[in-house]
């Protein structure tokens, strides 16, 4: 009669319900969920099975024993009473692995080291000789956690951790474990759907890891088919025999389940993550099974024009890859051809970041949460049906007055009182584009702001809910407010643009190919006029906020040679010409932007060689230029970690050594305008001797930000006389 043990089988935050239904349909017993795994009981059987098995599981661990363990000693004493030659022999190396939480004992390196002392001391107690201990590749490896004093200690009978199929050869950047990808293939039901035979596609698929589990899932093909080894060989309870039938099972199913597997196609637009998927795919023997083929997300289409089925897609993320530009235009554009080529489909998508997620022209009818090692991500779905679709404006849902919620009252009395007060000046100011409403009511927390072009544009901009607030609660609120805003400013879907700004931690700018379509607005400010696009990117071309501080370097600039450095699209290199500027240079590591303030230049009837427009990172372009100027204008971003800059940027700890490159660049009865839009920034003023600063900060805020007096800093610099 086999004897039953406790296990614990381990998953990642947000999976246990996953992991609970599945051990339960291998026929497990005393299930039960909780934070960060799931219990179960049984034999040595059970266990190997669950090894063989288990998509969503890390490991896989045997508990041998719990105890108090308040002191060393007591948990020298209670490690040196298990009987250790029932679990492993004297010839295994093995290792220890601890973790310890508000208990006397505080450094787990030192239980791990008394733990392994007792064991070892045992051993040469009972048979006169001692195991080899292995930091690296151990036979067995032990798990102890004390909590409150109180300790656990495992045997890890999974070995390397079971996301580790056997068949990755290759992987891509930042590849997919795999037991995630099951997982994010089971919150899609693609598990149900693959038993009806339907097609399965992943359009960005990288190194093929969710084709690779689709097919695994749709074939009943045991995940850890293809290890060589598992924790549990070197368990003493080690049953080769059952091992064995085990294995001859699971390879019956395969060889079954292989005959009848649906469509699996992946595509991607490198050639070497088609490669790598290719690679992995005949690892795991399925590359008669499954289809990979080079194509770009706009090129993705069904292998049949007829086909439903499903999309599941882990699209570049904006932490990993940032928020730029074209990750913002991939996610819109991957939805705009989901519409086009994929009429009734299941889609769902992977990402870190709702702010992308939501260019996704789709509503979506169910939102998971999951975890990407330590990162907070979310699986959205997708029905890609007509009545779900609505346009790159973002359309909203109606709401009509009577379901309206007391709060939004007061919201619609703002917004007339602004307009009232802020339509007045703007027209004595001869100003076309400006800031209506700033988060002036904390319930609606957005940015509503006016673009007057051929007809009126209203861009609002919603700001992150903080996570105390329901998504629910701010889904409604703003959907609240866009029904208020449209119908006050009687708005079309096409004059209202939405957008959701996120805090940016650590975020670069980067280029793609510039394109006119990215910029197809023409605004007026003052005489000058701009190109804005308002629905490729989070910022529209042009800070409204810096709207006084180019009408200061206009009149500043008369005769002078200007210096624009970080000039983003060019409009204030634009006024300093306007201003009379003997000479203009802008400079700007973004291609995007550089091309943005050529078309700016050539709106305002500027083109003429005296104007400079030079793609360069700032930082090094300082170091190497040899030329004066009379008037700089220094407007770095708060952080950058762009790869085309040779060091990561932070304003705060590089601002001094950037205004000396400034300076350096300063004639001597020159001016430098430093500004910047970091909240918390403060100017070291004491590493200037001889150096003179004005805080104009104040001055250079506009009527139309007076609210938001942080929304940034602003110095006039000058070398003392």
């Amino acid at each position: 009669m086999s004897v039953n043990y406790h296990f614990f089988a381990t998953t990642a935050k947000g999976l246990e319900d996953l992991l609970k239904k599945e051990l339960s349909d291998l026929g497990l017993q005393e299930i039960k969920e909780k934070k960060g795994g799931v219990h179960f009981s049984g034999t040595p059987y059970d266990a190997m099975k669950a090894c063989l098995w288990s998509r969503i599981a890390n490991r896989i661990l045997l508990r041998i024993a719990s105890f108090e363990a308040s002191t060393e000693a007591e948990l020298y004493d209670n490690i040196y009473q298990i009987n250790w030659l029932d679990h492993f022999d004297i010839d295994k190396s093995f290792v220890i692995d601890c973790s310890v939480n508000r208990s006397h004992l505080k450094h787990s390196q030192y239980a791990a080291l008394k733990t392994k002392d007792a064991i070892v001391d045992q051993f040469r107690d009972k048979t006169g000789d001692r195991p080899t201990i292995d930091q690296t590749s151990p036979d067995v490896r032990l798990n102890l956690y004390i909590n409150n004093n109180q300790a656990i200690i495992y045997h890890d009978l999974s070995g390397d951790s079971l996301h580790k199929r056997g068949y990755r050869v290759e992987g891509e950047h930042a590849p997919l474990k795999e037991n995630l990808a099951a997982a994010l293939l089971m919150r899609s039901q693609w598990p149900q759907k693959s038993q009806q035979g339907i097609p399965f596609l992943d359009p960005m698929c990288g190194s093929g890891t969710l084709v690779i589990e689709a097919a695994y899932i749709a074939a009943n093909i045991a995940p850890g088919i293809l290890r060589p080894t598992f924790g549990f060989h070197h368990w003493n309870a080690f049953d080769e025999t059952q091992w064995q039938t085990l294995k001859e099972e699971a390879l019956n199913k395969k060889q079954e389940g292989l005959s009848s597997i649906p469509d699996i196609d992946g595509y991607d637009a490198s050639s070497h993550a088609i490669r790598a998927s290719i690679t992995n795919a005949e690892a795991a023997g399925l590359n008669r099974h499954i289809h990979f083929e080079k194509r770009d997300i706009t090129q993705a289409s069904p292998r049949k024009a007829s086909d439903t089925g499903v999309i599941v897609v882990n699209p570049p993320y904006g932490v990993r890859i940032s928020d730029k530009p074209e990750v913002s235009e991939l996610y819109y554009s991957m939805g705009e051809q989901f519409n086009a080529a994929f009429k009734n489909w299941d889609v769902s998508v992977f990402t870190d970041s709702l702010i992308l997620g939501k260019r996704i022209p789709f509503r979506a009818k169910k939102i998971h949460s999951l975890y990407n090692g330590a990162l907070e991500c979310k699986l959205l779905h997708f029905s890609i049906k007509p009545e779900n679709y609505f346009d790159s404006n973002r359309k909203f849902k109606p709401i009509p007055a009577e379901k309206r919620s007391e709060s939004s009252k007061s919201f619609a009395n703002r917004l007339k009182k602004n307009h009232k007060h802020l339509t007045r000046w703007a027209k004595r100011e001869h100003i076309y584009c400006y800031r209506l409403y700033d988060a002036d009511i904390p319930e609606y927390a957005m940015a509503i702001d006016l673009y007057e072009s051929d007809k009126l544009y209203v861009v609002v901009q919603e700001y992150e809910a903080p996570k105390t607030v329901d998504e629910n609660i701010a889904s409604f609120r703003l959907n609240e407010a866009l029904n208020i805003i449209s119908e006050f400013l009687s708005l079309n879907s096409e004059q209202l643009v939405i957008k959701q700004r996120k805090q940016q931690k650590g975020l670069q700018q980067y280029e793609k190919k510039y394109d006119e379509k990215t910029a197809h607005h023409i605004v007026k400010e003052g005489t000058a006029l701009f190109k804005v696009s308002f629905e490729k990117y989070l910022d529209t071309g042009l800070f409204l906020d810096h709207r006084t501080t180019r009408g200061m370097i206009k009149n500043l600039a008369k005769g002078k040679d200007f210096l624009n450095l970080f000039c983003y699209t060019g409009s204030v290199s634009v006024y300093a010409a306007l201003g009379g500027a003997a000479s203009t240079t802008s400079v700007d590591m973004s291609n995007t932007y550089l091309d943005w303030c050529k078309e700016n230049f050539l709106l305002n009837d500027l083109a003429d060689d005296k104007h400079q427009f030079i793609r360069a990172d700032c930082l090094k372009w300082m170091e190497d230029e040899i030329r004066r100027y009379d008037l700089i204008f220094l407007d770095p971003p708060s952080f950058s970690n762009s790869k085309k800059m040779e060091n990561k940027f932070s304003v705060q700890q590089d601002h001094v050594s950037l205004i000396s490159s400034g300076l350096k660049l300063l004639k001597d009865d020159g001016i430098l305008v430093f500004s910047n839009n970091f909240r918390n920034f403060k100017l070291d003023q004491n590493s200037f001797p001889g150096i003179q600063f004005e805080d104009i900060s104040k001055q250079t805020i506009p009527e139309d930000f007076k609210r938001n007096q942080k929304i940034h800093h602003c110095w006039i610099i000058k070398k003392q006389q």
